[in-house]
């Protein structure tokens, strides 16, 4: 099975990955990869840390003549704004932060690791971090297209105003969010999207919204019924919560689905060849996203989630001094008025990771060429 971890914090000198389990034999496209760091920079209503950054990955081991060799991939993405921090840092002098800020990891980590500063813990806890995720998620998207799989994101909302996607097969659906700087697809709703995140950015707040990911060309039968830690929604769920600030994941229109009845809601099976019924089921609807069982079922896979107003926000909210406990109110620190845009690209990396992983767990194989054999069987 595939596994990743990341290191390195935020005004650190870099982020850094090691990816497990990748085939030998998987061309290694970097400038695809950085493509996707660009697109996780983009979008509108970003903060000044992206004027800063220009993220490209640097790939220091795992790939010999551009592809991989069956051993670790290890990457990195440089921080250009540890150029500003990098004396402070090494004089111990980093700005302490004793004033957690609501909505952040800064009072849970204080507490638990007993620290008297919140600057450890929002330096990892940063959404910085999601860089590396992307430079991972990308190669994860390689894996898969070698059989036939994309993956691509929009957004569906933000700040309250929700658009309405055209009827349109899914990559053109993505073409039209790539041409859009909230990615939102529905350019009426794109306008009003953009005025939301002015009036937020005026009035001193930030806002959240919504983002859809899906896939298409995936094989029935990825992950299983058979236990829990197994079934594929579940895993897509877990991963696509741990991005920072995403409080909600659905498959499919899981929520508006709850509200109807079973006969509403259940995609019927249709069959166009009778000689030959398994390879030619079809379905006229996809209400469950793809998933049924915790299994693919053939049709594409549908992630939405739902992200949280970036909790840092220039407006001061209420808290307490811990160094003095006494009440204060928090200290801005810089940040986007919204990044929901960027989550969907982040959100496609954690979903092209977790079908990777499950395309990997079923087919096996060592090579890119021994899994493409026994995906033909």
């Amino acid at each position: 099975m595939l596994r990743f971890l990341t290191a390195g914090e935020s005004h650190g000198p870099c982020l850094m990955a090691i990816v497990e389990g990748l085939p030998a034999g998987l061309e290694v496209d970097v400038e695809a990869i950085n493509r996707d760091l660009a697109r996780r920079q983009g979008g509108y209503g970003r903060g000044g840390r992206m004027k800063i950054e220009r993220d490209k990955v640097e790939v220091l081991g795992g790939v010999l003549y551009s592809k991989t060799i069956g051993a670790p991939v290890s990457l990195r993405v440089e921080n250009r704004d540890w150029a500003n921090w990098r004396e402070r840092w090494a004089a111990g002098d980093l700005p302490k932060l004793t004033v957690p800020r609501p909505g952040h990891a800064d009072y849970a980590g204080m507490v638990k690791y007993g620290l008297d500063d919140a600057r450890p813990i929002l330096e990892r806890a940063s959404a910085r971090e999601t860089a590396a995720r992307v430079a991972v998620g990308a190669l994860a998207k390689l894996l898969l297209a070698e059989f036939g799989v994309a993956v691509g994101s929009h957004v569906a909302e933000i700040g309250g105003v929700v658009a309405q996607a055209p009827d349109l097969a899914w990559p053109e659906l993505w073409a039209l969010a790539e041409s859009s700087d909230v990615r939102c697809p529905d350019e009426a709703a794109a306008t009003r999207m953009r005025e939301a995140i002015d009036a937020a950015r005026e009035a001193g707040d930030s806002l959240g919204g919504v983002f859809v990911v899906a896939a298409t060309g995936l094989p029935v039968g990825l992950g299983s019924h058979a236990q829990w830690d197994r079934r594929l929604d579940a895993r897509l769920a877990q991963a696509v919560m741990s991005i920072p600030a995403i409080k909600g994941v659905e498959i499919g229109p899981a929520f508006e689905n709850a509200r109807l009845s079973g006969t509403q809601v259940h995609d019927e099976f249709e069959i166009s060849n009778l000689q030959s019924p398994f390879s030619n089921v079809t379905r006229p609807s996809n209400r469950a996203g793809g998933i049924e069982g915790g299994m693919t079922n053939g049709e594409p896979v549908v992630v939405r989630a739902a992200m949280k107003p970036i909790p840092t926000t220039v407006t001061p909210l209420r808290s307490v001094d811990l160094a003095t406990g006494e009440e204060a109110a928090t200290q801005y620190q810089r940040a986007d008025v919204c990044a929901v845009p960027a989550a969907s690209v982040v959100g496609e990396a954690m979903v092209a990771w977790g079908l990777a992983d499950a395309l990997v767990e079923k087919l096996g194989g060592d090579s890119l060429d021994e899994m493409k054999r026994r995906s033909r069987r």
